[in-house]
């Protein structure tokens, strides 16, 4: 029974590309090493998870016991961390140049003595912007920090001119914002940081990994050795020859998954069944449109040049760097071009958001049609393969 089913032209065409990745460097690391030491570089490089210790400079020209306590709890602020204390606003902003800080504080002469006489001093802050996710956090953690300072020292005033502590309290903040985050309540970057990055490079290396597999066919001449051993046909020759590395990028999907779910902590709200299949026909998907580009090119290496682009892309379009609702109409519909983006709907969707089962039909059903892209190229392919005129090009 075994023997007889040997013999099927897909299980030939299955044994022969297992062959094949145990004695090739190159489909060992794009399906097994690759992935995993990526994915495991990511996960090292966002363990921390929560922006800390941000440097940055005090230029303290007053020198009281006020602005003291104003620096004591600018260090209990976890963001930021005061590594430097510089006498003027000259060599601060020297620090600032050189890249050692990032924000710099001006306390101004004679704060303590405003306070004393009931009047308002001027805090100043300079942020260097040119990294928007640590400016955006010096911001907003110094802010927080000020801002408390303030309503504490009008809260002082107000009872020191009698009035009690809840009629102080209500002058100092008539209106209370009562404040819900959703979803990421800790403000952890590697909730979104490698949830966006590990998928990428999954597709990476599975698109890549599939342009590779099939293009050396043809680079290398065995194209018609394949198409014999599949009855020449050509549903067997790409189902047989993708479904080892089907299995085997699905695998390192799950090992993605260890490390978003258990390693990071990142919430399953949803449905992990349909996240897992999510994940499967993603990775269908990149494998069919992998054929579409080598039958649109019939060359390997420009396949591989075109798909690198093609798959890193697909992180910029996503939302995740830039909100895509800010982007141009046309760069919004460009976005559907690639299966990552669709596939990033439904994880965010069924992971952080944990919204109905029904709201993921739709993107499913897109992932569908980006796999059946892919399969109107297999006419074309098929002709490539049988042709000898198409083999030996780089």
């Amino acid at each position: 029974m075994i023997s007889r089913l040997a013999e099927y032209p897909l299980i030939r065409v299955v044994r022969r590309e297992i062959l094949r990745i145990a004695s090739s460097n190159v489909l060992l690391f794009s399906t097994l090493l690759g992935p995993i030491a990526v994915f495991l570089i990511i996960q090292w490089m966002f363990s921390v998870g929560v922006v800390r210790d941000l440097p940055i400079t005090v230029v303290d020209l007053d020198q009281s016991s006020a602005s003291r306590q104003i620096i004591r709890m600018i260090e209990a602020n976890p963001v930021a961390n005061v590594r430097y204390r510089a006498p003027s606003m000259k060599e601060a902003q020297q620090l600032m140049n050189k890249g050692k800080t990032d924000g710099i504080i001006l306390i101004p002469a004679d704060l303590g003595r405003d306070l004393l006489k009931g009047q308002a001093p001027e805090i100043n802050l300079f942020i260097n912007n040119t990294n928007l996710v640590k400016g955006g956090m010096i911001k907003s953690g110094l802010y927080k920090t000020i801002g408390t300072i303030s309503a504490g020292i009008k809260l002082q005033m107000y009872v020191r001119d009698g009035a009690n502590e809840h009629q102080a309290f209500e002058k100092v903040l008539p209106v209370s914002l009562d404040q819900h985050i959703l979803f990421n309540p800790f403000g952890n970057y590697a909730y979104f940081l490698s949830l966006g990055l590990l998928p990428v490079m999954l597709t990476v290396f599975t698109f890549l990994g599939s342009v590779y597999a099939l293009g050396i066919e043809l680079k290398d001449g065995t194209a018609g050795e394949l198409m014999d051993t599949a009855n020449h046909n050509i549903l067997t020759v790409i189902t047989g020859k993708f479904f080892p590395y089907t299995a085997i990028y699905f695998l390192n999907a799950m090992v993605m998954n260890l490390i978003l779910f258990k390693a990071q902590g990142t919430p399953i709200n949803g449905s992990l069944a349909i996240i897992l299949i999510s994940e499967l026909m993603m990775i269908v998907s990149y494998q069919a449109l992998a054929v579409l580009f080598l039958n649109v090119t019939a060359n390997l290496r420009l396949s591989l040049s075109l798909g690198s682009a093609y798959t890193m892309m697909a992180l910029s379009f996503s939302g995740l760097t830039f909100p895509s609702m800010a982007m141009p109409l046309l760069a919004r519909v460009f976005a559907y071009i690639f299966p990552y983006t669709t596939w990033l709907k439904i994880f965010l969707s069924q992971s952080l958001r944990g919204e109905p089962s029904y709201e993921t039909l739709a993107p499913l059903g897109i992932l569908t049609l980006y796999f059946l892209t892919g399969v109107l190229a297999f006419p074309g392919i098929k002709k490539k393969m049988t042709d000898p005129l198409c083999w030996g090009k780089d």
